[in-house]
């Protein structure tokens, strides 16, 4: 494997800087506790529990590590280990020194991170509560706005805000506008107010508007909370069983090869490994986080595949017939591995070949990419051979692994065409021949082996012959088609605001809200409404 270097997403508690996770029993503590000097990139310092990319990272494992390693657990509070703050928020200095490119995938990730905090109370019977101590401004409410609960302290000076338009000139940049309204319910009036106030709201106000859910006293605070999360414990359906120890990983099952535009990620399906499903999965998604985050010139991501379709077919029926807690957590995993790549901004090319495994939850990778391309003929490189390439849908195709927009990839390709969904089930499980996968519409194309080598060639030049920008636009409208979600409004509508605002004067420009941040100096706004 060509591996990326610059940032790495493997964390272990161990090590954490800014986080400390204990469980008890039923119930774990997940406290902020940033390090003022542990920022990721030199330059800035995370003040008031302020965060940054490497502060989510550490987030993001130990939101994994509680859904794997701690079956036990069913309630995650989430709270402040500082005096008189929960959190700041991203850290500005970070994101007024930071490329645009960081800060989009900066937010990016965020949002995943996020989602899966959600994705644990909705498909795992594993919530999140707020418990929040103090302070709460931007980010650090986007946290609190990700759990199922938020419990304020009712000391008469502790807010919750989202003072980004304000003073910074920006939006919320992880779901902050859409969760206020959409999850909590708060008056589309009232939202206004409260995403206009610098200052934010305490106490009753707070609660009568539903941005937070309880009040509860400063003293016996972390008794009370302890308290209110037990009786959520009691009304958790998580499934039971063993967890698994998240080990480092060992980058078996996928491999990446870099050109100056291209990254090619190969999937190999499983040999006689009854955990390649969750490792083949971890692998993933270390790939594409580090691709997205280190690789920003490989504009387009050829997606292949090696092994028995017959394997993989096997591992998937044997996770989804075993209704435990672990398997539960493999199969939301690699549904949100899947989204991660959906919401990805790059070219994805599936080439399909003769010794490739397209089945069932692997052939999801060839319906995330914009086009898909099948060899009709022999290998290349063994003329003579019967071997041909094919794919196969099954169960994993129709409704397990659904995107952010509530629909599966088949839904979303034939969107215009809600028929055809029906007779693809009639044909799953058997191999589709290459002439079949062109007819049924799987596939975008389906050239001879004589003329494999020019037709992807022309195809990956003309793509990278593009523009960068547009073919992000383009790409994200056609992936998306369909209904609108909170979780497709976050990474649609918020996300495409917010790299417009990122990108203009008021907001970045040298006499910008973000850069004048703190400096004493106030924002020079371009008053014309565009």
């Amino acid at each position: 494997m060509t591996r990326t270097t610059s940032v790495t997403f493997e964390r272990h508690p161990g090590g954490y800087r800014h986080w400390k996770l204990s469980t008890d029993g039923d119930v774990a503590w997940l406290e902020l506790d940033v390090d003022v000097d542990g920022g990721l990139v030199p330059g800035y310092e995370l003040k008031l529990n302020s965060y940054d990319l490497g502060v989510d990272i550490e987030l993001y494992d130990a939101t994994q590590r509680l859904r794997f390693e701690h079956p036990e657990v069913r309630v995650v509070i989430v709270t402040s280990a500082k005096d008189n703050v929960f959190c700041a928020g991203a850290n500005i200095r970070m994101l007024a020194s930071s490329s645009h490119e960081w800060k989009v995938n900066f937010c990016k990730f965020t949002n995943e991170t996020r989602n899966a905090m959600e994705d644990a109370a909705a498909h795992s019977g594993q919530s999140y509560v707020a418990a929040v101590n103090g302070t709460c401004a931007g980010g650090g409410y986007e946290i609190a706005l990700a759990c199922e609960k938020i419990l304020l302290v009712d000391d008469n000076s502790s807010t919750v805000a989202l003072p980004e338009v304000p003073l910074l000139g920006v939006l919320p940049g992880t779901g902050g506008l859409t969760r206020v309204v959409d999850k909590r319910g708060v008056r589309r009036d009232l939202a206004d107010v409260f995403a206009t106030r610098p200052d934010g709201v305490k106490g009753r106000t707070a609660v009568d508007w539903r941005l937070v859910d309880e009040l509860v006293p400063r003293q016996g605070f972390r008794e009370a909370v302890l308290a209110r999360a037990k009786e959520f414990a009691r009304t958790s359906e998580r499934l039971d069983g063993e967890g698994v120890e998240l080990k480092p990983l060992q980058h078996r099952y996928v491999d990446i090869s870099l050109s100056a535009a291209e990254a090619t990620i190969t999937v190999k399906g499983p040999e006689d490994d009854d955990g390649w499903l969750l490792d083949v999965t971890r692998e993933l998604d270390d790939a594409i986080l580090r691709l997205r985050t280190n690789e920003s010139e490989a504009g387009t991501w050829i997606l292949r595949t090696e092994g028995d379709p017959v394997k993989v077919l096997e591992r998937e029926r044997a996770v989804f017939d075993a209704k435990d807690c672990l398997s539960n957590e493999i199969v939301h995993y690699f549904k949100r591995t899947l989204k991660r790549l959906d919401v990805t901004s790059r070219s994805l090319i599936a080439l399909i070949e003769p010794g490739s495994c397209f089945a069932g939850l692997l052939l999801e990778l060839a319906l995330a990419a914009d086009r898909q391309y099948i060899l009709d003929g022999p290998p290349l490189e063994a003329e003579d051979s019967e071997e041909r390439a094919s794919i196969t849908l099954s169960e994993a195709n129709f409704g397990r692994f659904p995107m952010g927009n509530g629909l599966t990839r088949l839904e979303s390709r034939f969107f215009g065409d809600p028929d055809h969904v029906p007779r693809l089930a009639e044909v799953r499980d058997r191999p589709l021949s290459p002439a079949e996968a062109h007819a049924f519409g799987l596939v975008t194309d389906a050239p001879d082996d004589l003329d494999w080598e020019d037709e992807i060639r022309i195809a990956l030049e003309g793509r990278a012959s593009l523009s960068p920008d547009a073919l992000t636009g383009m790409e994200a409208n056609h992936r998306f088609v369909g209904p609108e979600t909170p979780e497709s409004k976050i990474f649609g509508r918020l996300a495409a605001w917010q790299n417009w605002i990122f990108t203009r004067p008021n907001a970045s420009g040298p006499e910008g809200a973000l850069r004048r941040y703190g400096t004493g100096q106030k924002a020079v706004f371009d008053r014309k409404r565009v």
